[in-house]
């Protein structure tokens, strides 16, 4: 399956191109910012990638990210309370989250196979629902390490807990090379590559192309004999638990676990990247993900120096979301509906 970049990502890349000049002009450091979009397309890309299978299978944009992210929270407050640290503490996270990830997927699959057709809109709810009753979890559950509670009463999980006395910014500073000014956090960059292809060969295999076939046709596979539940639930699943991953690099670059109502702000913002990469009706690729990660991180990188610069300090985060939200807008009117 080849992917092409089409009229829409070329606008946007020439756009991306057009601020850099414009950064260059302003005297700004150009290799700062250069490193700096390499660290911030690897911080949001995972949570992109798990758009890709519930796409793919048919049931559409992952809107119930929040049950994936809110996995990958408590395996971190949980390997917070083990006071695990280093890239150790980082994979007990990972793997503590996995276990939470497949049962909330299970049920978030169980719902939206109910809901057959309309899985958009209730993906939305089951995503706003389910952060409810996490905020009343975080605060009764009985976790003792300090770090993560409230310092008056000792009860209850604060809502931002830092991760610096354990695996904050673990990837970042692993294997990190500097070409003239410019610094690559291979780490980082080298554990986004190992989750793109194992996603990539999953799609080779023969379960894979089976979902895709369910993605593209289901009532013919259904025909065929295939379980189509089964593999929608399996792609629900995996979608959560790539979320749950997400956030694990996100926050151990961003250096907190933050809790309460903070997963509702990663939804939106993941589903626009992928429209922005190209992605088309049932179909969304590795590339898309890669693509659309880049240019939208970039960009809300780049606007908001530029334009702090240009125009009074106050307006910088009115312009840097004109800009982003415009560039989503227009990516989401250019897409060519799958017939």
């Amino acid at each position: 399956m080849k992917s092409k970049i089409k009229l829409p990502q070329i606008i946007i890349s020439l756009f991306m191109l057009s601020l850099f000049v414009l950064a260059g002009f302003l005297k700004m450091n150009i290799p700062e910012l250069v490193s700096g979009s390499f660290v911030k397309f690897v911080m949001n890309g995972v949570l992109v990638l798990a758009m890709i299978p519930m796409i793919n299978a048919g049931v559409g944009m992952n809107f119930g990210l929040p049950v994936g992210i809110v996995a990958g929270l408590l395996g971190m407050c949980m390997a917070i309370q083990l006071r695990v640290t280093g890239i150790f503490g980082f994979i007990t996270a990972i793997l503590l989250s996995i276990i939470p990830a497949v049962v909330f997927g299970l049920l978030y699959a169980k719902i939206l196979n109910m809901v057959k057709g309309k899985e958009d809109i209730a993906a939305i709810f089951i995503g706003y629902s389910f952060i409810p009753i996490m905020n009343f979890v975080w605060t009764v559950i009985p976790f003792s390490n300090r770090e993560m509670l409230y310092p008056v009463g000792g009860e209850g999980l604060r809502p931002k807990i830092s991760l610096e006395n354990y695996f904050g910014n673990v990837l970042n500073e692993l294997f990190v090379v500097k070409i003239g000014e410019i610094v690559i956090p291979l780490g980082l960059l080298g554990v986004y590559a190992i989750i793109c292809l194992l996603i990539h060969f999953f799609f080779k295999t023969k379960y894979g192309t089976v979902m895709l076939a369910v993605g593209e046709n289901e009532k013919f596979c259904q025909l065929s004999g295939i379980k189509i539940n089964k593999v929608r639930t399996t792609a629900i699943v995996l979608s959560t638990v790539i979320g749950a991953v997400g956030i694990c690099v996100y926050a151990q670059t961003y250096g907190f676990v933050e809790l309460y109502n903070a997963p509702l702000s990663h939804t939106f913002p993941a589903v626009s990247v992928i429209l922005i990469g190209g992605c088309i009706g049932k179909r969304a690729t590795i590339f898309h993900a890669i693509l659309g990660t880049y240019l939208y991180q970039t960009i809300y990188l780049l606007s908001a120096p530029i334009a702090n610069a240009i125009l009074i300090p106050q307006m910088s985060e009115i312009v840097r979301m004109i800009i982003t939200n415009g560039i989503i807008l227009y990516a989401f009117l250019k897409q060519k509906r799958r017939k």
